[in-house]
């Protein structure tokens, strides 16, 4: 069964989540592009932070951050490579947006890597539009964004 839990990013597992998914990142994106990308994923004073556990293990996790009015951006979204499958990141994702309607806003943003195929197939499958790469991405060829009214 898996649980939810509403933290911060001083919780000491979705820190650890968050080294998994760095060094997943590096591997992924190159040192060069990763050394780009990482100056935008701090995780330090991040207030709204989901951490889904299988039992008591933490399996991943996921976060929102203001971005504008209105608009949250959801961030570091992972799960663990044995808990893959499951549908957990979609309940990570469902939380996320419940909490974003609760704080009063009412679109969510987010980008991804072309490498990160897992991560396009579960915005397009929760009803993310691709959307013009926005601030910092815009004209990377190698991010897609997305966003989502929230209802």
């Amino acid at each position: 069964m898996i649980m939810l839990l509403r933290t911060n990013s001083s919780n000491p597992d979705y820190q650890m989540l968050v080294v998994h998914l760095d060094k997943d990142l590096a591997i992924r994106d190159g040192e060069v592009y990763h050394e780009f990308y990482a100056q935008y994923n701090k995780s330090d004073d991040i207030k709204h932070v989901v951490v889904a556990y299988e039992g008591n293990l933490p399996a991943g996790c996921g976060a929102i951050k203001h971005y504008e009015e209105g608009v949250v951006e959801v961030k570091r979204m992972y799960v663990l490579p044995a808990q893959r499958g499951k549908g957990i990141a979609a309940k990570v994702l469902k939380e996320l947006e419940q909490w974003a309607i609760e704080l009063n806003y009412t679109k969510a943003i987010m980008e991804t890597g072309v490498k990160m195929p897992e991560a396009i197939g579960l915005y397009t499958k929760n009803n993310y539009d691709i959307i013009p790469n926005y601030g910092q991405y815009a004209g990377m060829p190698d991010i897609v964004c997305f966003e989502k009214v929230l209802k």
